[in-house]
């Protein structure tokens, strides 16, 4: 369904038949024409393809867009195919299929996503002739696809052990799932922003005075990356690998309309800083945390226990590496093609800024570089100036009917059932936000990571504001994505309006160790910009002190 450019009267009609529902935790904005062309086919493969491999009594989920919000609808399976989907559920908890699944992440997919994306990364897309930039654009539009399709295939890995998990060990102990998921912490170092590149960057920074210089002064950022690069005797090369690692990738978000990395060059540059300053996060605490619900459980179940745990956390980092390295990244590099594409026609005048040929669809982008006169300059203005006027909270929560309801557990074979059930609590924990009541000064949600921190609110509502975020600061925001690691060294707190205790923002909270109230529905706007408030990660309360 086509994006309206006006900001009036926005009507929600259901995009096609059956229950369609809103996901603000992943699609907290308007998305943009190249975003609703090229991502609905991507989802639907991906997703299709884990609910068959996984054995799920789903066919997949599709994602549409209704006034550029994003409304994902459940595929039913055709009744003949169950029996099949129903072995099939058995043969994967009898083979770990997920195992498998993990092996050919590591060994096979992962390596060669990234590998794809410094080839494409390699190309200076302002030095390319018309023609080739064309041709480099298609080139970014298929390779974003074809990551896209690789996030969601991986679906399944990331969240059926986890969702099996805490489905037994919460019928043994009645512990809630956010004691429970504190027991991962330490298994995603990317979700807190780790990797090689970042701890040689940290030791390298360390060991030359010069680095800590730059790093300390208040030159122009950008400048100062540029001069971190240049720096020899291994530390240039420390810093150029590192930002050559995370510079593409969107510092939040999905869509080509969010910056990616070196775009903020002063919010990487004091996120760099806070991490050499830093000591990164402290995992001591987690076997004692693992010793004590295992003495909740009962004796004859320690053993699953035991492998239950063991399952959910060895895929527990797959959940956010599959964005990292497949999707946020590419996605960066097509908004670099597309932003050289803009710079292009803005000098030649066809366009008013640079930044509104990210408002075009992929054929438009061609056609515009190929000398076509639509759509307007106007045009693709205003398509700008609707994504920036509007919010999720116009979107309504459901369109259409009633949803289905769920086939009854008890009339399903045991594997069926465990599947369907560990499949619905891991969903509920990640797209599912508290519905606790609020009071004057404090605002509930749910308790996504330990600890109690009191510090400024910086209230933020689009990545391009993250620039404003200063260390120490308590982030309010409708939700994040796994790339906002990044800035992690920079925060005291996060709190989201959207999002359970399996969304991006309490994943990277919980592996970074600071505390994280996700969920609170109203936070960003009964919270002022620079309020100071109270987040307490035990509780999942954030008081609002002044």
């Amino acid at each position: 369904m086509a994006v309206l450019t006006s900001a009036a009267d926005l009507r929600f009609e259901p995009p096609g038949p059956g229950f369609w529902e809103f996901d603000p935790v992943h699609f907290p904005r308007p998305a943009t024409r190249y975003w609703i062309e090229v991502h609905p086919a991507a989802y639907k493969r991906g997703t299709g393809e884990f609910a068959r491999s996984y054995g799920m009594t789903i066919d997949g989920l599709e994602m549409a867009y209704v006034n550029g919000f994003g409304y994902k609808s459940v595929t039913a399976v055709p009744e003949g195919e169950l029996p099949q989907r129903f072995q099939r559920a058995e043969e994967v908890f009898r083979r770990k299929y997920w195992r498998e699944q993990l092996r050919d992440w590591n060994e096979t997919f992962k390596p060669a996503a990234i590998k794809a994306h410094r080839e494409v990364q390699s190309v200076d897309p302002d030095t390319l002739s018309d023609a080739a930039l064309v041709a480099h654009l298609v080139r970014c539009r298929d390779h974003h696809a074809e990551m896209l399709y690789q996030h969601m295939r991986f679906t399944a890995a990331a969240v059926v052990p986890t969702g099996d998990f805490l489905a037994h060990v919460g019928d043994w102990t009645g512990l809630p799932p956010a004691d429970l998921l504190g027991l991962m912490r330490g298994t995603a170092p990317v979700s807190a922003g780790a990797s090689a590149q970042l701890e040689q960057l940290i030791t390298a920074v360390r060991r030359d005075p010069r680095a800590q210089q730059l790093l300390e002064s208040e030159d122009d950022p950008g400048r100062v990356l540029d001069a971190l690069r240049a720096l020899d005797r291994g530390t240039g090369a420390a810093v150029s690998a590192y930002l050559d690692l995370v510079g593409y990738r969107l510092l939040d978000g999905f869509d080509i309309s969010n910056p990616f990395a070196l775009e903020l060059p002063d919010a990487l540059r004091r996120a760099i800083r806070a991490a050499v300053a830093g000591k990164g996060a402290d995992t001591s605490d987690v076997e004692g945390r693992i010793a004590d619900v295992r003495r909740k459980v009962p004796e004859q179940h320690r053993a699953e226990f035991d492998e239950l745990l063991e399952e959910a956390r060895l895929t527990y980092p797959i959940r956010d590496e599959r964005g990292v390295f497949s999707d946020i990244w590419a996605s960066g590099l097509m908004r670099r093609a597309a932003l050289a594409g803009g710079r292009r026609l803005a000098g030649k005048g066809r366009i008013h800024e640079a930044a509104h040929f990210i408002a075009a669809g992929p054929e438009e982008m061609r056609a515009l570089l190929s000398g076509a006169d639509a759509p307007t300059a106007d045009e693709l203005a205003k398509r700008c100036d609707y994504r920036a006027s509007h919010g999720s909270k116009e979107a309504p929560a459901a369109l259409g009917p009633p949803p289905p309801p769920p086939p009854d557990p008890s009339g399903l074979p045991p594997a069926a059932a465990r599947m369907m059930r560990a499949t619905g609590i891991a969903l509920k924990a990640l797209f599912g936000s508290s519905e606790a009541p609020h009071e004057e000064h404090m605002l509930r949600g749910l308790a996504a990571s330990r600890g109690v921190y009191e510090g400024p609110a910086r209230r933020v509502t689009h990545p391009a504001e993250f620039d404003r975020i200063i260390r120490g600061d308590v982030l309010v925001t409708e939700s994040t994505t796994e790339a906002f690691n990044i800035l992690l060294p920079l925060l005291g707190a996060i709190v989201t309006d959207s999002g359970g205790l399996l969304s991006h923002s309490a994943i990277v909270a919980r592996e970074y160790g600071i505390p994280a109230v996700v969920g609170t529905r109203e936070a960003t706007e009964r919270i002022a910009d620079g309020a100071r408030v109270r987040v307490d990660g035990n509780a999942g309360e954030v008081t609002v002190l002044g």
